[in-house]
C-alpha cells in the first residue's frame, strides 16, 4: 500500500538545481536508505518529503502522519553525545508516526546502542526513510536503497550490500560494452586504413616502362575502381561515426607515496603501552593496559561509549610514563576540531603547506576524496563540515608522518568518502591506530583489535571478523559450561523429588527448567549468529 507519493520534485539552492526527481513512492513498512555524496541533497529530500520544507515545484501526496528527526541535534552539557542522540530517537519512536524520516540516527552511538536501534527500526509499525553513512546499519535495516546523484533518484531493491553488488554488475556490464565498442571501432579503423592503402596503389602504374598514353589509359580504367574504393572508405567512416559511444568506467590510479622511514618502521614497535591505568572523576576506566603497535599495523580501539577510547588516544599523544614511543615514529593526529586547517586558504594550499609529497600525489589523494580539478582552489571557509573533515585527513595523510592516530575519522563523511578513506588507509605503509563506531570500517581496515570493556584492555591480533568469531566461541563455551552445571543440578533435584516432594524443591526445579531453556535459546542464537 502506497502511503506517500512525490511527483516532479524540484529544488534549487543558490542557482544550483539540487533536486530534479520524477517520482518517489513510499509503501507501508518500507525501510528505505537514501545514499549519496555530501551535498547531493539527501537531507533536503527528507525535509521535503516530511513536509518540513517546500519544494520549488512538484507535489507530495500523503494522508499519513509524518515525523522528521534531523541530523543536527541540540547539545546538552549534562549528557554525552550518545545520550542526546538516544533521547531524540526515543522521542521520534514514541510519536508512532506512520512515516518516520531520520537523518544520520547512529551519530555518537556505540555498537550496543546501534544494535538496539536496529531492533527498534525493524519492529517499527510504519515506514522509515533514513540517511546514514553506516553501511552495516543500512544492511541490517533497509530493504530498498535510493541513490541520489546529480539531483536524480535511482532505486535499488535490497539492502546496502545488494545495492553495491548491483552497482558492480552495472560497472562490469559497462566495461564489457566499452571493450566491445573499442574492438569494433579499431576493426573499422583497420579496414579503412587497408582500403586507403589499396586505393593509393590503384592510381600508381604497375610498370615504369609504360608510356604516357598507356599510363593515362591505365589510370582512366582504374579511376572507377578507385571511386568505388573511396565510397567504401566513406561508408566505413560513417559506420565508425554511428557507433554508439560507450564511456570507459572510471579506474582509480595507484597512489605512490614516499613514506618517512618506510623500511625502518615495518614490524618495529612504534607505540608500546605497559601497565597503564586511568581514573576519571574517581571512576576507573581501565587498569594494567598492555599492548604494542607495530609499523604497518592497522589497530582499531573498540568499546561502548564512556569506556575511555578517546582517553586512550590522548594517553598516547601525551606520552604518559606508561607509553613508550619509538624514536623513528612521527605521529600525526586527526580529531574532529579540525584545528590544523587555515579557513582563509584554499584546499590545495592547506594540504601542500605540510606535505612531503609532490603536487601530483596530493591532487591524486584529493581526487580520491572527491575534490576534482578546480575544486582544490576553493577556500576552506566555504566548505561543508564533511568536506573539511576530508581536507584535514588529506593534509595529515600526505604530511611527514608515519604513524596516524585517528579519532572517529568517518563522522560527517558520506559513504563514498568513507570508502575512499578506507582505500587510502588499507594501502598506507605506516601504522594506524583509530577509534570508530563504524563496524564495516573497522572490519575493512583493522589488522589488530584493542577492546576496552569492563575496565580491562584486551588485545587481539587479527581481523575484526576473526575477533568477533573468537568472542562468539568464548561466549558459546561459557553458555555450554553454565548449561552443563544446570543440567547436573536438575538431575540431583529430580532424584530428590523422587524421594520426597516439597514446595521448595518444586520451586527450585521450575527455576532450573526455566534457566536451562533460557541457556539453550541463547546457545541456539549464538549458533545462528555464527552462520
Amino acid at each position: 500500500m502506497i502511503v506517500l507519493e512525490a511527483n516532479h520534485i524540484e529544488k534549487t539552492i543558490k542557482d544550483r538545481k539540487l533536486l530534479d526527481i520524477k517520482q518517489i513512492q513510499i509503501r507501508y513498512k518500507d525501510r528505505i536508505g537514501v545514499v549519496g555524496r555530501n551535498g547531493s541533497g539527501k537531507t533536503t529530500l527528507l525535509s521535503i518529503l516530511s513536509g518540513e520544507t517546500e519544494a520549488d515545484k512538484g507535489e507530495v501526496k500523503t494522508n499519513a502522519s509524518r515525523y522528521f528527526l534531523p541530523q543536527l541535534k541540540e547539545t546538552d552539557t549534562f549528557k554525552s553525545g550518545g545520550e542526546v542522540t538516544k533521547s531524540y530517537i526515543d522521542k521520534a519512536l514514541a510519536t508512532k508516526a506512520e512515516i518516520l524520516f531520520v537523518d544520520e540516527p547512529t551519530t555518537n552511538l556505540d555498537a550496543r546502542a546501534i544494535e538496539e536501534l536496529e531492533k527498534h527500526f525493524i519492529r517499527y509499525r510504519g515506514a522509515i526513510i533514513l540517511v546514514s553513512h553506516n553501511r552495516y546499519f543500512l544492511d541490517q535495516v533497509c530493504t530498498k536503497i535510493l541513490e541520489l546523484e546529480d539531483g536524480k533518484i535511482k532505486e535499488y531493491i535490497g539492502n546496502y550490500t545488494s545495492y553495491v553488488e548491483q552497482k558492480e554488475m552495472l560497472r562490469r556490464k559497462q566495461q564489457e560494452e566499452y571493450e566491445k565498442y573499442i574492438a569494433k571501432k579499431r576493426q573499422l579503423e583497420r579496414a579503412k586504413k587497408l582500403k586507403e592503402q589499396k586505393a593509393q596503389r590503384m592510381i600508381k602504374p604497375p610498370s615504369k616502362r609504360m608510356g604516357t598514353s598507356e599510363s593515362r589509359i591505365w589510370k582512366m580504367e582504374h579511376a572507377t575502381k578507385q571511386k568505388k574504393m573511396h565510397q567504401n572508405i566513406k561508408a566505413l567512416e560513417t559506420r565508425a561515426e554511428k557507433l554508439e559511444h560507450v564511456e570507459k568506467p572510471k579506474e582509480l590510479p595507484p597512489i605512490k607515496m614516499n613514506l618517512l622511514n618506510c623500511e625502518q618502521i615495518q614490524g618495529r614497535h612504534m607505540i608500546s603501552v605497559k601497565n597503564a591505568s586511568v581514573n576519571f572523576d574517581n571512576h576507573l576506566l581501565w587498569k594494567d593496559a598492555f599492548f604494542v603497535i607495530k609499523g604497518g599495523e592497522k589497530v582499531a580501539i573498540i568499546g561502548n561509549n564512556g569506556v575511555g577510547k578517546t582517553t586512550m588516544l590522548k594517553q598516547i599523544l601525551e606520552r604518559v610514563p606508561a607509553v613508550t614511543i619509538s624514536p623513528v615514529a612521527k605521529i600525526g593526529y586527526f580529531s574532529q576540531n579540525l584545528d590544523i586547517l587555515d579557513s582563509q586558504e584554499s584546499i590545495l594550499e592547506n594540504v601542500m603547506s605540510t606535505s612531503i609529497q609532490d603536487e601530483t600525489t596530493v591532487r591524486t589523494v584529493l581526487a580520491r576524496l572527491h575534490f576534482y580539478r578546480d575544486d582544490v582552489y576553493k577556500e576552506v571557509n566555504v566548505l561543508s563540515g564533511g568536506e573539511r573533515v576530508k581536507v584535514a585527513f588529506a593534509k595529515l595523510f600526505v604530511s611527514d608522518c608515519n604513524t596516524l592516530i585517528l579519532d572517529e575519522p568517518t563522522n560527517y563523511l558520506d559513504i563514498d568518502a568513507v570508502e575512499a578513506l578506507e582505500d587510502l588507509l588499507i594501502n598506507y605503509k605506516g601504522a594506524v591506530i583509530f577509534v570508530s563506531h563504524d563496524s564495516r570500517f573497522v572490519g575493512n581496515i583493522a589488522t589488530k583489535i584493542i577492546e576496552i570493556s569492563q575496565q580491562k584492555v584486551t588485545g587481539f591480533t587479527g581481523s575484526y571478523k576473526e575477533f568477533k568469531e573468537r568472542n562468539q566461541q568464548t561466549e558459546r563455551d561459557n553458555i555450554k559450561d553454565e548449561l552443563l552445571k544446570v543440567e547436573v543440578k536438575l538431575t540431583q533435584i529430580i532424584s530428590e523429588l523422587n524421594g520426597e516432594s516439597s514446595d521448595k524443591l518444586e520451586q527450585e526445579f521450575q527455576m532450573l527448567i526455566n534457566k536451562r531453556n533460557s541457556l539453550r535459546n541463547q546457545l541456539n542464537k549464538k549458533r545462528g549468529d555464527l552462520v
